[in-house]
């Protein structure tokens, strides 16, 4: 069997049954099913999962007088941006998709922005922080979480108030995600007052970070805000830890929001994260779940906790869904007239996206938290310590008065 076959093969594994044509709507995707995405990528995943299964639980997408049941195609992309545009082209002309999800990471899903605008396919972002996409004149793209630029915003404004004369050093994956936030937490650093004694970027695929720590301990830093994805960045925390680098502060993207993190023991307290959503916090949900809702159905679903990455998923297929269910209609421009009016708060907060052709779909009112590996009964669990009004408990500084 040939690998076009093979994918097919795949495909039709993680479809949902099927339904009749002109009742059902078809969403394309990849996954990072393989490679070193996976982890994060496996939660955006069951995310998404999650919501197609409630939606056809409940007789479908309701529009212009039907009722419509949706079917996902999915394909692995290893984790490579090489093979994500052959594959959503795949997607748009072979396997009819009306809409697209995009892949995990900023660099895979700017190269899946390019096929979803060529083919005028509306693409839903809930695995791409990145803004770039989003400057160049995109019509189709919509981004449901918080860009880059924001992400450290949070880290950066508590350690400043716990210490306004901190040493940082900023180490991160050579990769498009986690250079835009580091460059604009650097800025957002100096602003502060924070003195940056380190700035140094590294090969994604790092696995021996003996050295880097060895420069970051000779930079006296007493900071550390770097990292990358799952793999990355819990390694990094280990070997951090193992070498005893005495950070007072540590803040790393994406891998401490995992509960697997907490295998880390030692290594993951006082660890913090910026996190897209943390089950803690609780908004008013102008439809669908509730925070409480959707963290004990997903669980019951898969037998894990939803993180952020699951709970931004699922909010890609919600905020869709309102649209479709606004516009009445599945005709694209219909819905993109219906994407662009939005501006809806759902468990995961609140949604609305640019209408500047500038940075037309990029993000404006989703805002993230910090959240904190904490002992909590002899257990580390992750407590939202920022801002001061959403916080589960009081932020731990330094991380030795948590150990």
């Amino acid at each position: 069997m040939n690998r076009l076959c093979l994918l097919a093969a795949a495909a039709t594994l993680f479809a949902a049954p099927a339904f009749a044509q002109d009742d059902t709507i078809t969403i394309g995707m990849t996954n990072s099913l393989t490679g070193p995405l996976n982890v994060d990528s496996l939660g955006l995943q069951r995310g998404e999962e999650y919501w197609r299964d409630e939606v056809n639980a409940a007789g479908g997408i309701k529009a212009g007088g039907k009722s419509y049941k949706v079917k996902f195609v999915t394909y692995d992309d290893q984790s490579v941006g090489g093979r994500v545009q052959q594959l959503y082209t795949r997607l748009v002309n072979q396997d009819h998709a009306q809409f697209l999800f995009s892949p995990y990471s900023s660099g895979l899903t700017a190269a899946a922005a390019v096929i979803s605008e060529q083919y005028g396919k509306i693409m839903i972002d809930a695995g791409g922080a990145e803004k770039k996409p989003f400057l160049l004149g995109n019509k189709y793209l919509f981004m449901v979480i918080t860009q880059a630029d924001d992400y450290l915003a949070g880290a950066i404004k508590a350690l400043a108030q716990k210490n306004p004369h901190a040493r940082v050093a900023m180490v991160y994956s050579d990769d498009p995600f986690s250079k835009t936030v580091l460059a604009a937490a650097k800025g957002q650093a100096k602003d502060a007052g924070l003195d940056v004694v380190m700035d140094e970027s590294y090969a994604p695929s790092t696995t021996d970070f003996g050295p880097i720590v060895n420069k970051i301990i000779s930079s006296n830093a007493d900071a550390f805000l770097g990292g990358g994805h799952y793999s990355d960045g819990a390694t990094l925390a280990r070997q951090m830890y193992d070498q005893r680098a005495n950070m007072k502060w540590i803040s790393i993207l994406v891998a401490p929001g995992d509960d697997k993190f907490a295998e880390l023991g030692g290594a993951a307290l006082g660890v913090t994260v910026p996190s897209q959503w943390e089950p803690q916090v609780s908004y008013k949900p102008d439809f669908g779940p509730t925070t409480a809702e959707f963290a004990k159905g997903f669980e019951a679903k898969f037998h894990a906790k939803a993180d952020y990455h699951a709970a931004s998923g699922y909010a890609s297929g919600a905020i869709l869904q309102h649209a479709i269910e606004q516009a009445q209609s599945i005709e694209p421009e219909k819905v993109v007239a219906a994407l662009n009016a939005t501006d809806v708060t759902t468990f995961f907060g609140r949604v609305k996206f640019s209408t500047d052709p500038a940075s037309h779909g990029l993000q404006v009112a989703h805002q993230m938290v910090l959240a904190q590996w904490q002992k909590s009964d002899d257990k580390l669990v992750r407590q939202v310590v920022w801002p001061q009004q959403a916080a589960s408990a009081p932020l731990i500084y330094p991380i030795s008065a948590s150990q």
